[in-house]
């Protein structure tokens, strides 16, 4: 067997026979055994089998219940592959991705599905008529495992296409960190399926006979998540920064101690974020994991030492050193590696890497690349990642590259303006800074502070004393609370449109 195999369907499968009275999911309230997955995954099985052999990309609509995950894994038994639909998500949107695709079925455990134009099984509908989890189809590795759709310049959706063994080699690198979870441990799902790090999410859980705990879709997602955490004992989790500072405030009165294990992941995570947090969650493990969608989930992943020397560039925590298998390179504009703590783009390569963009060579050909290391040709991505490395061999993160800017000739890293702001008004706040063109069609950069209305004129005088005049934002704007996009990273676009 290979390693997706051995480690995904296997262990799944391991699961449910030795834990199969223990908690699978903890939904909307209501608990779901092993027992109970391995019984739907089984009837759902039944349903796709029917599907023609060469009909390998079968659309899945993403509801929070188990029917919705335990089609995954029907779909990779059968040798197939999931494509996430929405149903918040645009009509247009998920139409777009069914044409790229040339979807024939969708899976829903809608009875009423809103999906038309194709086959549409409703997974809820299935009935068990006994244990069909132990024989699989037989399938290449290089088969794909799910096609993810991030969004594009154009406007037009592009698919990540991650194949099996890309998921194998992954949860081999993820068990190498040392992180361990058991079927004692309760783990939390709260991103969103169209969302890689949910996949991570899953996976780690319901491999080793852990309890998952999601979070429904129309509630706060922060207050819900601090409930579970509280209330439930969660004691495996990963969060994106922003959704974790909303509970910030709260920290002196949270209960966090039941956490052995805590990944920050999905944007840039500030480094005094992480410090209050170990300071609440005083039991857990912290973590910053790293990773673009292209490179199944994380590359590289940086341990918080609580007493030991803190890495960190612009106030943000390092992404650390690559996972096994995996290798980091740092890049110059002429594609020459760099020295240590010199910055350039970060590029990765190893197994996890996709195979590209479903259907769009050009996108492939631009964001994929060969590079000889060492009398051997390895494939590398392009990240579009700003950083740099330490001589201690940590990665330092400084922002993305398309969101520099070229301010009277001069190149600005927006994040260094976003770190002064930060260092102004304080370890609790929050800044985000964006270059637009103005009604001259020159570039300006304007800075969003998360706080109520306030004089900005202290804050310029402050910046001024920090940077060259270039540097400076020409408009200061004042947020009440930052928008977060499905991903719960501050939603980058939302705020540009309060530009116009």
């Amino acid at each position: 067997m290979d390693k997706f195999e051995t480690l995904v369907l296997r262990a799944l499968v391991d699961s449910i026979v030795e834990c199969e009275d223990n908690t699978a999911f903890h939904i909307s309230d209501v608990d779901y055994s092993y027992k109970q997955l391995g019984e739907r995954i089984s009837a759902i099985r039944r349903m796709i089998c029917q599907l023609p052999s060469d009909e390998k990309l079968v659309g899945l609509a993403l509801h929070d219940d188990m029917e919705t995950y335990a089609s995954v894994f029907a779909l990779w038994m059968e040798g197939k592959a999931y494509v996430p639909l929405h149903p918040l998500h645009p009509a247009e949107r998920n139409a777009e991705i069914a044409k790229q695709v040339g979807m024939s079925t969708i899976l829903d455990s809608n009875v009423e599905s809103a999906y038309t134009g194709c086959r549409v099984i409703s997974t809820s509908q299935a009935l068990y008529d006994g244990n069909f989890l132990d024989q699989w189809v037989d399938a290449s590795a290089d088969d794909f495992a799910y096609i993810i759709f991030t969004s594009g310049s154009t406007g037009i959706p592009k698919g990540v296409c991650i194949t099996r063994n890309n998921v194998g080699a992954f949860m081999e690198a993820f068990w190498n960190t040392g992180i361990s979870v058991s079927r004692d441990d309760r783990c939390l799902q709260c991103f969103d399926m169209t969302f890689d790090v949910s996949v991570q999410s899953y996976l780690i859980a319901l491999t080793r006979g852990a309890s998952l705990y999601t979070v429904p879709y129309g509630v706060v997602k922060y207050l819900y998540v601090a409930s579970l955490i509280q209330l439930q004992k969660i004691t495996v989790c990963s969060l994106a920064p922003s959704m974790l500072s909303y509970l910030r405030p709260y920290f002196d009165e949270f209960d966090a101690n039941s956490l052995k294990t805590c990944i920050l992941t999905a944007e840039a995570c500030p480094m005094d974020l992480m410090e209050s947090w170990s300071n609440c969650a005083i039991n857990a493990n912290l973590y910053d994991f790293y990773g673009p969608t292209e490179a199944t989930i994380y590359c590289t992943y940086y341990q918080f030492d609580r007493k030991g020397e803190k890495h960190s560039y612009n106030g943000m925590v390092s992404i650390g050193k690559p996972l096994m298998g995996m290798k980091a390179m740092i890049l110059d504009e002429k594609g020459r590696a760099v020295e240590d703590m010199q910055k350039g783009e970060l590029c990765v390569s190893g197994p996890q890497l996709s195979s590209g963009y479903w259907n769009d060579d050009a996108k492939t050909k631009a964001a994929f690349f060969e590079k000889e290391i060492e009398g051997k040709k390895l494939r590398f991505y392009h990240t579009g990642d700003l950083c740099y490395q330490d001589v201690s061999g940590n990665i330092m993160y400084s922002g993305r590259i398309d969101q520099q800017a070229k301010i009277q000739g001069y190149r600005v890293e927006l994040s260094e303006i976003e770190h002064y702001a930060r260092l102004f008004y304080g370890e609790t706040s929050r800044a985000v800074a964006i270059a637009y063109e103005n009604d001259s069609s020159l570039t300006e950069i304007a800075l969003f502070v998360e706080s109520e209305e306030k004089d900005a004129k202290a804050l310029l005088s402050y910046l001024r004393s920090k940077m060259p005049s270039y540097m400076i934002p020409s408009r200061v704007l004042f947020v009440s609370v930052f928008p977060l996009n499905r991903s719960d990273k501050v939603d980058r676009n939302e705020l540009k449109k309060r530009l116009l």
